[in-house]
C-alpha cells in the first residue's frame, strides 16, 4: 500500500459512512447518522418538476468531472475534490445509473484509481463519493476490500452498490447479504447462520429444510450463498437419504432459476451453474423414483438440451455428459414407468406432461451438425409458463442469447402461420417479445429472405440497450435443411395436449375457410390454451367497434371429453352459425 493510500485508510474522517456502519456493526450505534439513510433525495418526473437526464449527457459530465481525479498522485486530496465535485451535480445521479457510468469510465493508471476508490470507502462522508469507490473497486478491487465492503452492507442505502461489488469480488459474500436484506429474512436466517459459523453439516441441513418456493433471484442467492456446487460434491459419501434430499433440493433450486416468468433467466446470472449442473447430474442416481423426481431430471435435460443455461461457458464435452448422465438415470428399468399421481387435475397434468417430454427427450436422437434446430419447450406444469418454439442456432439458443428480455415466441405465433418459411420476397418475422410487452421493452424481429441455395436472416430488429450498441450479424443456411427442420418442426404435434391441439386445428381452420369470420367483421387474435387451466381452449378474436377502438372476444372451450378434433369441428360450425360477438351474452 502506497504512503497516501495507507495515510486515507488509517486516518477516517470523523463520521464517514465507514465508521457509522462499523459502529452498526458492533452494535454501538452512538448517534443519529447511523439511522439515517445515506443516500440523497433524488427528484423523480412529475408535471411540475421535468427533471431529466441524458444518459450520454450524463457520462460525459461524469468523466469530465471525475476522468483526472482517477489517476490524481495523491488519493486522499482526490477523494476530498471527488466529494466536491459530486455535490455539485443537479440533479444528483442516482446509484444504478452512477454504476453503469462509472463502471465503463477509462482508466489509465489503474493503481492510482484503486488507491483514491478505497480512500472513498473507508473515509468517504457522501453517499455518492462512496458509492463511486464501490463501483470502482467493483472492477479494481481484491480480497482485502471485502471486509470493508461488508461492513459497509450494513447501512440500508449502500446494501445495492455493495452487493453489486461484492457479486464481482466475493460472489457468496454479496449472496448472504442479500438474502439478509431479503423482505422475508426469517426462512434465511438458519443458513445463514450455519454459514456465519462454517457448520457444513448445518449448511446441508438448512439448506434441505428451506420453502420448496421461492423466487428464481432468491433461489439463485441461496444457491451463491451455500456454495451449491461444493456441497453437492458431498452427497455422494453421505448417507443415502440425506444424500437423496440434498439432491433434490439442488435439483429444485436449478430448476426455479430456470423460469421463463421473467425478463432474464436467473440461470444465466449463476456463473457455477455447469459445476452445478454436472454435480446435480452425477448424483441423479441417488435419487428415489417419484413424480417430482422425475420432473426434475427431465427439466435438466431440457435445459441443458435447449434452454438458456447452454450459454455458459462449459467447455469441451462437459455438457453433453451431464446429459448423458441425466439420461442414463431416466432410462433405467426403473425409472421407465412414470408413476401415477392420483386424480387430481394438477397431478394429472404433470404425469402427462412427464410422459410426452419423456417421449420427446428421449426418443429419436437429434440431428448432428445442423446449423438450425427447433425445439417446442414445454415447462413442467408445477411452474407453468408459455409454451416457447426455441431456435437454436449452431447449437445456441437464439434469443437469450441476442435478445435477452423475455421467452422466444410460442409454435402458434412462429411456426404454424408460417412465419419462418422462407420465399424470394424477403418477409419480417418475430421471434420473441419482451416479458412485460413489446410496447413497453420491445421485441426481436428478423427478415427471412430465400437466396438461391440459402436462406439468409438479416434486417434484426432489437432494443439497445442506454448507451450501448446492439448489431446482429446476418445469418446463412443451406435451404434445403433449413426447409426440412422448419417443416419437421410446423408439423411435431408430440408436445401437444388435446386442448392445444384443438386449438391448432380451430386456428387452422380458420385460416382455411377466412369466409368464417369476414362474414362477422372479425379476425383471429391467437388461439390457445388458458395460462391457469391448460386443459381449457382460448381462442381470442378481434373486431372493431363503432367507436373506432379495436375489442377482444375471449372464446373458452372447457375439455369436455371429445376428441380434439371434434371440437374443433364443433367450433367452427357454430362460428359460421352465429356471430361470435354474441358468445357469452
Amino acid at each position: 500500500m502506497s504512503a497516501p493510500e495507507e495515510r486515507g485508510a488509517l486516518t477516517p474522517r470523523p463520521f464517514s459512512l465507514y465508521a457509522c456502519a462499523s459502529r452498526v456493526e458492533h452494535a454501538e450505534p452512538e448517534g443519529p447518522w447511523c439511522l439515517a439513510d445515506a443516500a440523497p433525495s433524488v427528484p423523480r418526473r412529475s408535471p411540475s418538476n421535468r427533471v431529466s437526464r441524458d444518459f450520454t449527457q450524463t457520462r460525459d459530465e461524469l468523466t469530465r468531472l471525475l476522468g483526472p481525479l482517477l489517476a490524481a498522485p495523491d488519493p486522499v486530496d482526490a477523494a476530498e475534490e471527488v466529494h466536491r465535485r459530486l455535490d455539485s451535480l443537479d440533479p444528483p445521479v442516482r446509484h444504478r445509473t452512477l454504476r453503469l457510468l462509472v463502471a465503463g469510465m477509462p482508466v489509465e493508471n489503474e493503481e492510482r484509481a484503486r488507491a483514491l476508490a478505497r480512500v472513498l470507502v473507508r473515509t468517504g462522508t457522501g453517499y455518492l463519493a462512496v458509492s463511486t469507490g464501490i463501483a470502482l473497486l467493483t472492477e479494481l478491487g481484491g480480497p482485502q476490500d471485502v471486509p470493508y465492503l461488508r461492513t459497509l452492507g450494513r447501512l440500508r442505502s449502500l446494501v445495492r452498490p455493495v452487493v453489486h461489488a461484492l457479486d464481482a469480488l466475493d460472489r457468496p459474500a454479496g449472496a448472504r447479504l442479500e438474502l439478509r436484506n431479503h423482505q422475508e429474512p426469517v426462512p434465511f436466517e438458519p443458513l445463514l447462520a450455519a454459514l456465519d459459523a462454517g457448520d457444513r453439516v448445518a449448511v446441508r441441513r438448512r439448506l434441505v429444510a428451506l420453502p420448496r418456493d421461492m423466487a428464481p433471484e432468491v433461489a439463485r442467492r441461496v444457491a451463491e450463498a451455500s456454495g451449491l456446487a461444493g456441497l453437492l460434491a458431498e452427497a455422494p459419501g453421505l448417507p443415502v437419504s440425506e444424500g437423496a434430499e440434498l439432491i433434490a433440493r439442488a435439483g429444485r433450486l436449478l430448476f426455479l432459476m430456470t423460469t421463463l416468468r421473467d425478463y432474464r433467466p436467473e440461470i444465466l446470472s449463476y456463473p457455477d451453474a455447469p459445476h452445478a449442473y454436472e454435480a446435480f447430474a452425477r448424483g441423479a442416481g441417488l435419487l428415489p423414483r417419484t413424480l417430482g423426481h422425475h420432473a426434475l431430471l427431465l427439466s435438466a435435460v431440457q435445459e441443458l438440451s435447449t434452454g438458456p443455461a447452454v450459454l455458459h461457458d462449459w467447455g469441451a464435452g462437459r455438457r453433453e455428459s451431464a446429459l448423458a448422465e441425466l439420461t442414463a438415470v431416466l432410462e433405467r428399468p426403473e425409472w421407465r414407468e412414470v408413476p401415477d399421481a392420483g386424480a387430481e387435475p394438477a397431478a394429472r397434468r404433470r404425469v402427462a406432461w412427464v410422459r410426452r417430454t419423456r417421449a420427446q427427450l428421449l426418443g429419436a436422437p437429434e440431428a448432428s451438425g445442423a446449423r438450425l434446430r427447433m425445439a417446442i419447450h414445454e415447462r413442467d406444469p408445477d411452474d407453468p409458463a408459455t409454451v416457447e418454439a426455441r431456435v437454436l442456432v449452431d447449437g445456441r439458443p437464439l434469443v437469450p442469447d441476442c435478445f435477452g428480455r423475455g421467452p422466444a415466441d410460442s409454435p402458434e405465433e412462429l411456426l404454424f402461420p408460417g412465419t419462418l418459411r422462407a420465399t424470394a420476397e424477403p418477409r419480417e418475422g418475430r421471434l420473441a417479445e419482451a416479458y412485460c410487452t413489446e410496447g413497453c421493452c420491445g421485441a426481436l424481429y428478423v427478415t427471412v429472405r430465400l437466396d438461391g441455395d440459402q436462406v439468409v436472416w438479416s434486417g434484426w430488429r432489437c432494443p439497445v440497450p442506454p448507451g450501448g450498441t446492439r448489431e446482429l450479424p446476418d445469418l446463412r443456411f443451406d435451404a434445403v435443411a433449413y426447409e426440412a427442420e422448419v417443416a419437421r418442426a410446423e408439423g411435431d404435434e408430440s408436445w401437444m395436449w388435446p386442448a392445444r391441439r384443438a386449438a391448432r386445428l380451430i386456428a387452422d381452420g380458420l385460416r382455411g375457410r377466412p369466409d368464417l369470420l369476414a362474414r362477422w367483421s372479425v379476425r383471429l387474435d391467437w388461439a390457445g390454451t388458458g395460462f391457469h387451466d391448460p386443459d381449457e381452449t382460448t381462442i381470442s378474436l378481434l373486431y372493431d367497434a363503432e367507436n373506432g377502438h379495436v375489442r377482444q372476444i375471449i372464446w373458452r372451450i372447457p375439455e369436455d371429453g371429445t376428441p380434439p378434433e371434434e371440437r374443433a369441428a364443433a367450433a367452427l360450425r357454430r362460428l359460421g352459425e352465429e356471430d361470435p360477438r354474441a358468445y357469452g351474452r
